[in-house]
This record gives structure tokens, sequence and C-alpha cells, in this order.
């Protein structure tokens, strides 16, 4: 397991250094953003993606089932002295969320949902008139695409495409490599929940959102502050192919509106 998975403060940093980057300049080409822009992060974690938005005046909402990833996102949002409402629920169970945001983002949570379909259908509510959605995740069958980077095994978090053998297979892989029962049962979580390119905008046929744009990363952006590696853009050619561009997209990244 990388350090930073361990040492939360790290992550937030690393997170909100790459919101600052690149995820708001390419939010700016669909959205202004600006003081009171209402921006909502579903699956927030830590709360890093949302300081720089924070900074810059717009008020910043984070939802994330983990009671323990919101205590940490109001620590470190007061020791950032930044402004920031942070709820640990079920982002379709919290009765407290009643109003509609210029900004939804999904940075990286999108794989880790069960009802894909329904996910989709329901961020409409939250979603104002002209307002976007910012959706990002990981192609399945790219290297990482398991996350097998939370490892313990130093070995295995650094094994590319090990998340692509049989279930069973890569049950007892896990196993021998002496992981954990609760890392072992994400993993696998993750395998069943994975999401590809063709099957997220297949999905997004069943819904009022259509795609207004849609970027490939060879190299994810985020790989710049965890990696030092300058990020780049997917070839246009391969980023056409289908089932092909899955294995070198590193990250997804989609701007989402309500159809007309």
């Amino acid at each position: 397991m990388q350090e930073r998975h361990k040492n939360r403060a790290i992550y937030f940093k690393e997170l909100s250094i790459t919101s600052k980057n690149y995820f708001i300049p390419y939010i700016q080409h669909w959205h202004s953003v600006e003081t009171g822009t209402d921006v909502l992060e579903i699956g927030c974690g830590d709360g890093g993606n949302l300081l720089p938005f924070s900074e810059m005046g717009c008020r910043v909402v984070g939802v994330d089932i983990a009671a323990c990833r919101i205590k940490d996102a109001r620590i470190f949002f007061a020791d950032a002295h930044a402004r920031g409402t942070f709820y640990a629920q079920d982002i379709f169970q919290l009765k407290e969320l009643e109003r509609s945001f210029d900004i939804i983002i999904c940075h990286d949570v999108f794989e880790h949902i069960d009802n894909k379909k329904l996910f989709l259908s329901n961020l409409n509510k939250y979603l104002k008139p002209q307002g976007i959605v910012f959706m990002s995740f990981p192609a399945w069958q790219m290297p990482f695409g398991g996350h097998q980077q939370i490892c313990q095994n130093p070995i295995l978090s650094r094994l590319p495409f090990v998340h692509l053998l049989p279930m069973t297979v890569y049950r007892g892989v896990l196993k021998a490599f002496g992981e954990n029962g609760d890392c072992i049962k994400e993993l696998l979580s993750i395998k069943r929940t994975r999401v590809s390119i063709e099957s997220f905008e297949s999905m997004l046929k069943t819904t009022v959102l259509r795609i207004t744009n849609r970027q490939l990363w060879l190299i994810n952006p985020h790989y710049q502050v965890k990696f030092g590696l300058s990020p780049r853009k997917l070839n246009k050619v391969i980023a056409y192919i289908p089932i092909l561009r899955n294995f070198f997209s590193t990250s997804c990244f989609y701007i989402l509106k309500k159809g007309t």
C-alpha cells in the first residue's frame, strides 16, 4: 500500500493540487467557477477535490457514506480555514440536501457503485437546469483499473492487469499474496462493479444526461503529483476504438448536461 493511502493528509493535499490544476480548468470550459457557485461532490472522501473550489468562493457540499472520511474532511477543511459542508450518508437518502447545484463532481466513485443506472438517473434531481456533472473514472481494463494499488503486499500493489484474472483465480492470488479479508472483499467488489467506457456511455442513454465532452487520458493528470509524470491525453485514433481504448485510458473525464 502506498504511503498516501495511509496518511490521509498527504492524500488530501495531493487531490487538492490535481483538482486545482486540472479538474477546475477542465470544468471551466463548460461552466463558470466563481464566488457563489454551488458545488456538490458525491463520494467526496476526505474532501481534497473540493478545497480549491472553496478557496475560490464556491459553496461546497461533500457527501460520502464513509463516516471516517467525512470526519477527516471536516478536520482538513478546518485546518485550511476553508468553508464546506459535509455529510456522512448515502446521497439519495439525505433529506437535509434539498437543493440543486451548478456543478456535481463524481471523481473515481462511479466504478464502486452497484446500481449505476439508478445512480445516473437520480443525479438529475440535484442538478440545476444549466448545471453540469463532472464524471471521472478509470477504465476497467487499464493496468490498475482494479485498484490493486491499495494492496498491502508491495509486489501485488504494483502488478498491472492482475485484476483481469477470472474471479476465482484473482481471489486465490490475493490470498496467496497475504492480503487481509477486508482488502480482498473490497477488491472483489470493485471487480464486480467495474465499468468500461462503452458500458458507461450506454447507461447514459437511459437517462436525461447527455455527453457534452469526453477526454480520455493515457497518463492520468493525478499521476503528476503522485509519480511526477506529465499528463498525456490518449491518442485520438485509439480513443475511438471500442474495447481497445479501455486498456490505455487511465482516467476518463466527462462533462454531462441535461438533454433537451
